[in-house]
């Protein structure tokens, strides 16, 4: 958790990667107790506008929220708190988060949808807000880095490839 602007407004870090195991035997009762501590959490950090900065990367699926579990935490979500969350941002999206969002945008708000950001890299989230107070995990720069390091061998092997160099000439 960190704050930004001058009235010191709360950004939320939620990294996935450390969320329990789906194959754990209490695993729907470890949600839903972890969901309500978050909420409660929130509804006594957030007066003023508040960001939530989902930290995608390094997570296994078998660690990754289901659907259900997520609607349901949208629905139980007070009015107050979402009117004053101003962006959701998705650090490292997956095709799985991506796709899941995309099939449910229909049936939650449009005001809700706009607030939701997808930013691949650590450096685009910098861009973005303070990082600061922002305390990114072990494991998610390390993935940044990895990530970074194979789009920069494949962008330099794209760009060694004869094909794709004399094509870009044309």
């Amino acid at each position: 958790t960190g704050y930004y602007g001058d009235g010191l407004n709360a950004i939320i870090v939620f990294a996935a990667c450390f969320l329990p195991d789906s194959s754990r035997t209490d695993y729907n009762y470890v949600m839903e107790n972890l969901f309500l501590y978050v909420i409660s959490t929130l509804e006594l950090m957030v007066a003023e506008d508040y960001m939530i900065v989902y930290l995608n990367g390094a997570t296994p699926r078998r660690r990754m929220p289901g659907l259900g579990w997520m609607k349901k935490c949208y629905q139980m979500i007070d009015r107050r708190l979402r009117k004053n969350l101003k962006s959701f941002i998705i650090v490292h999206p997956s095709w799985f988060i991506r796709t899941i969002l995309a099939v449910t945008r229909p049936f939650i708000s449009s005001k809700f949808s706009s607030k939701i950001q997808y930013v691949n890299t650590l450096a685009e989230l910098r861009e973005m807000i303070p990082m600061e107070y922002v305390d990114i995990p072990e494991s998610i720069v390390k993935y940044d880095e990895e990530k970074y390091i194979k789009r920069r061998m494949r962008t330099s092997c794209l760009s060694n490839d004869p094909e794709i160099t004399s094509a870009e000439q044309e």
